[in-house]
């Protein structure tokens, strides 16, 4: 409550220019879109083969990008590659401990797994990551309480 209230307090103090608080702001736009930006395109267009292609060679290029070892990780846990998936996250959550995208989306793997006590080791680490419920919290929440629901024994 207090977290809200401070969060609250501090974006209403702040100037926003009109403009960008109406969307209507621009920024400057490359030229070409970067690998990845391909990627994610990839990726939010369900090509998780074509992202794994793309995504690969960029944390060879890029071993420190934890976005990409996150969307790479994601890409093979939806091939249904879970060991790399497992060992993608892996390599982001070591470079950001607290990488939000990358803490949800191992939880879903750890669950795929059938492990939940690790799914909720990452909810815990959200919960402290996001200042207020994030979405990413939100999502892994939900899948944890529907798998709990799916294992919980029938009563007559």
């Amino acid at each position: 409550m207090l977290r809200t209230a401070f969060l609250a307090a501090v974006v209403l103090a702040s100037p926003v220019p009109a403009a960008f608080a109406m969307g209507t702001a621009s920024s400057p736009s490359p030229a070409a879109s970067t690998p990845y930006d391909q990627a994610v395109k990839l990726v939010q267009a369900q090509d998780y083969k074509g992202a794994t292609a793309l995504l690969t060679g960029l944390v060879a290029a890029e071993p420190t990008n934890a976005d990409a070892w996150n969307y790479l990780g994601y890409s093979e846990r939806k091939l249904g590659d879970l060991p790399s998936a497992l060992q993608a996250y892996g390599k982001a959550l070591a470079l950001q401990p607290e990488h939000r995208g990358a803490n949800e989306y191992i939880g879903e793997l750890y669950l795929q797994m059938g492990d939940l006590a690790k799914a909720k080791e990452r909810l815990a680490v959200l919960d402290k990551a996001c200042w207020l419920p994030c979405e990413e919290f939100t999502s892994l929440k939900e899948q944890i309480n529907a798998y709990e629901a799916t294992k919980r024994p029938k009563t007559s």
